[in-house]
């Protein structure tokens, strides 16, 4: 249950709204329907996001992991959710994507890739706990371009996390129906299938 109820989508763009996410998720995410009561907020998210999108300079995988790690240790279950059925539809490394809430763990990330995840914590930890010794690491990996993308790139994860976590937004199936199977957690292994 929402924090915010969620109100109905409406007018023309609102249906537009609705048409496009059913299009690419197979429903309309609820931050939709908690978001409408501003949507002056809600456009400047999707904005956002839609550019962002369209940023080049840093591996998407690696993004996308450090998406799903800010997620994890925000405690987003609906970002979690959304990220293992985008990863799988975007052809990311499902065994690592299961993996990322549990990659301390998990022996199956790079060097690199355990970097940007460790990059990732630091950064949506309060106060941030982000090292010089880690920035310069990354910096010398992925170069400066990279590192700045994905240092943006993990900052509006956190702002979409919280924001959800804060309106009491929770995980809405979207794994579950592509059949996947759930995501791992700190300290649990999940089984194959």
């Amino acid at each position: 249950m929402t924090r915010i109820p969620k109100t109905e989508i409406t007018g023309v763009y609102g249906a537009v709204l609705k048409r496009f996410t059913r299009k690419m998720f197979g429903e309309v995410p609820e931050p939709l329907a908690v978001m409408w009561h501003h949507r002056p907020a809600l456009n400047a998210s999707l904005t956002l996001g839609r550019r962002a999108a369209k940023w080049n300079r840093c591996d998407k995988d690696l993004k996308s992991y450090a998406h799903m790690a800010a997620a994890s240790l925000i405690g987003c279950s609906f970002c979690l959710d959304l990220g293992y059925f985008q990863a799988r539809n975007e052809g990311l490394d499902m065994t690592k994507a299961r993996e990322v809430p549990r990659w301390r763990e998990s022996e199956v990330f790079t060097p690199l890739e355990r970097d940007v995840l460790e990059y990732a914590e630091a950064m949506s930890q309060t106060p941030p706990t982000v090292t010089d010794e880690l920035s310069a690491r990354l910096l010398t990996q992925l170069g400066a371009p990279a590192l700045i993308e994905l240092t943006s790139w993990i900052a509006f994860a956190n702002q979409a996390a919280r924001t959800n976590f804060a309106l009491g937004i929770e995980a809405q199936g979207f794994a579950a129906a592509c059949g996947l199977p759930p995501l791992a957690r700190p300290g649990h292994v999940p089984s194959q299938a």
